[in-house]
């Protein structure tokens, strides 16, 4: 199962990033990337719930990520924007996963599909978010 969510994350990177330069409809990206991974082991709800998150919450997360950002989010690489907007959109909807299984992901994601140097900025905005946003969960774990 978290190897089918690894790839939701991936495919949700594309996703987003095509939808953050095109402007296309949600739908019709739904539509294209469901027609060309049909029968690939991914869970496709997950990155449905992903897209649609992030899409439909954008206000919400550039508001919760800037303050961690060092320029605006317009101005972050666009592969990079996307990872942080589906990490964001984890951290502050999906309280069952582990922070650091998203921030990890992110990580992971930024060193596949981002700038050379992308994942160590994605991981040091993420570090920061996941500590303003699960305060309780961070500091058990830095006991």
């Amino acid at each position: 199962m978290s190897r089918q969510r690894s790839k939701a994350r991936g495919l949700a990177t594309q996703a987003v990033y095509q939808w953050q330069i095109a402007g296309q409809d949600v739908l019709d990206i739904i539509r294209q990337f469901h027609t060309e991974h049909t029968g690939k082991k991914i869970d496709f709800d997950y990155f449905q719930a992903l897209l649609r998150g992030v899409t439909s919450q954008l206000g919400r997360l550039d508001e919760t990520l800037t303050p961690h950002l060092d320029r605006s989010i317009l101005s972050v690489d666009p592969v990079e924007r996307a990872i942080l907007r589906i990490a964001c959109y984890e951290l502050t909807d999906r309280p069952e996963i582990p922070y650091r299984v998203i921030i990890n992901e992110a990580v992971e994601l930024a060193k596949l599909f981002g700038a050379e140097q992308g994942h160590k900025y994605v991981n040091g905005v993420l570090d920061k978010t996941a500590r303003a946003l699960r305060t309780t969960e961070t500091q058990l774990q830095r006991q």
